[in-house]
């Protein structure tokens, strides 16, 4: 078994690990490893983009991560806890505590409207609200005259934003989104990964992303590539060239490893807000249009 390294603090230094993770589906000849033998750090303060081409693996690992599939294998860390080793309350627990999510198809609840989807959260775990924070949240966002709809009155765009607000209001050790813009505009979109970018730098939190948009991986410290559910290379100081050019390679020869794509400069490097940091985590750019 494989112990996390800790600070000097007692804290793991690492918001989520996974060592020797697989996954598969299906026996005998139809057996699947969707993931394959996947060791990997997510250091705490860092943002991650998982690419790779469709049937990679990416959704399977996250899944796996965040506990909300179980490995066939290996173990997976949230901080010093390996959640393989939960019973399913545990888990819960667990995921309800220490892990924002946001999904590709929302997941909202019909019922409740923006505000109390955002809060509901909070309300699960018995945690008072931060009016402070919550303002400003709904603020960046663009949410604020938004609070009283429910899901089937807001546009795409405004319930992915919704999503996007309840995975952050809890201030999670680790924020899994797959596809987090994949219902905004570019400019919609754009504000919303330095949201999130902001959230890294200002407020210690870990982002672990899969997108297949070169220019939203650019915002994070790093690319993982994946391949037939195998790491296959790993970009640091990304941009959105350097990623395509990454992807492109990965299709034409999966078996590459992708050695030469790796950057030698350090996360962060060359990253400057676009304006100074608002108090509360408020967005580094202008607000979020709203949507029609």
């Amino acid at each position: 078994m494989t112990t996390p390294a800790t600070t000097p603090t007692g804290r793991a230094e690492h918001a989520a690990r996974a060592v020797g993770l697989s996954k598969a589906y299906g026996s005998g000849d139809n057996r699947v490893r969707a993931v394959d033998n996947v060791t990997v750090d997510f250091p705490r303060g860092t943002f991650t983009a998982v690419m790779g081409p469709s049937g990679s693996g990416k959704s399977t690992l996250m899944h796996c991560l965040a506990g909300l599939d179980s490995a066939t294998s290996g173990q997976s860390f949230i901080g010093d806890v390996d959640i393989t080793t939960l019973n399913d309350n545990q888990l819960t627990r667990l995921r309800r505590d220490r892990i924002g999510f946001v999904f590709q198809s929302f997941n909202l609840l019909p019922t409740l409207n923006a505000r109390q989807n955002i809060l509901l959260p909070l309300d699960l775990a018995g945690r008072g609200l931060d009016q402070q924070r919550f303002d400003a949240l709904i603020r960046s966002l663009g949410l604020t005259d938004r609070l009283g709809h429910r899901p089937s009155e807001l546009s795409g765009g405004q319930q992915q934003r919704v999503a996007i607000a309840r995975a952050l209001i809890t201030l999670p050790d680790v924020v899994f989104a797959d596809e987090p813009t994949g219902a905004l505009d570019s400019r919609n979109g754009a504000a919303l990964l330095a949201y999130l970018r902001l959230c890294v730098r200002e407020g210690g939190q870990t982002v672990v992303m899969v997108t297949h948009d070169p220019l939203a991986a650019s915002y994070a410290d790093r690319v993982l590539l994946l391949a037939d559910g195998a790491l296959a290379g790993e970009l640091l100081d990304p941009t959105p060239d350097t990623v395509l050019a990454a992807l492109r390679t990965l299709t034409a020869s999966p078996d590459s490893g992708l050695a030469g794509f790796a950057s030698p400069v350090a996360p962060l490097a060359g990253f400057t807000s676009p304006v100074a940091p608002l108090a509360g985590f408020a967005s580094p750019v202008t607000p979020l249009a709203q949507d029609v």
